[in-house]
């Protein structure tokens, strides 16, 4: 199994890399995934075999690829690029990538603007992601780019609960402490409508709550495939 990594550290800090690191937040997000992987994948399980279950060997990108949690799906022979801007998730990356044998190219950069040419990639995964960035629209726009005629988007994510619901005005409250806690996350984002109006030939969404989940604030969720 070989890594490759793009390392932060060989990068000026003027060169346009968007990789952050909030101290102990961070810290804190990068235990708290590794802590509660198990739970987070057992609650999205239908959302994950959804939009990751039948992947097939070939260039993989996977956005916010965290600590690994979605190796799983990645199919052997894969070559898979991991783009990862939390420089707190890195060292438990890259040792779910040898616990799996899982061959990784990271890129410690964001996905405003990736670093491969266009029409050059299988499949794009995107999971609790769109949910933090700064621009989804952009991100979107780089999948498309990227994505060869025919490649596919595959996102799980928690969206916004309609307004007037219990568990909106709960995301309405919580957006801004929540934001913080979690590097940006936002509560009150409507995914579906992003991930529709991006320009994909085709998308294949699902709306269903995670299943038996304590986080009550980011129950709502969507998972698919968006069709380049």
């Amino acid at each position: 199994m070989m890594t490759t990594i793009h390392p932060i550290d060989q990068r000026l800090p003027d060169d346009g890399v968007r990789t952050f690191d909030h101290g102990r937040r961070g810290r804190f997000n990068a235990w708290f995934f590794t802590a509660f992987d198990r739970y987070v994948n057992h609650i999205a399980a239908r959302h994950k075999r959804h939009a990751f279950g039948d992947l097939t060997p070939g260039t993989i990108v996977e956005i916010g690829a965290g600590v690994g949690a979605n190796f799983g799906y990645v199919p052997e022979g894969s070559r898979l690029i991991a783009i990862e801007p939390n420089v707190a998730m890195h060292d438990g990356l890259l040792r779910r990538a040898r616990q799996r044998d899982v061959a990784i190219e990271l890129v410690a950069d964001d996905a405003h603007v990736l670093p491969l040419a266009d029409d050059s990639v299988d499949d794009v995964l995107c999971s609790l992601v769109l949910c933090t960035v700064s621009d989804p629209d952009a991100v979107l726009a780089e999948a498309r780019r990227v994505l060869r005629p025919g490649g596919r988007f595959r996102f799980v994510e928690h969206v916004a609960a309609p307004a007037w619901s219990p568990r909106g005005w709960l995301q309405l409250v919580l957006r801004r402490p929540w934001s913080w806690v979690y590097e940006g996350c936002d509560t009150c984002r409507d995914t579906a409508s992003t991930v529709e109006r991006a320009g994909f030939t085709r998308v294949e969404l699902e709306r269903r709550r995670f299943r038996h989940s304590c986080f009550v604030p980011v129950n709502t969720a969507i998972a698919g495939v968006a069709t380049n």
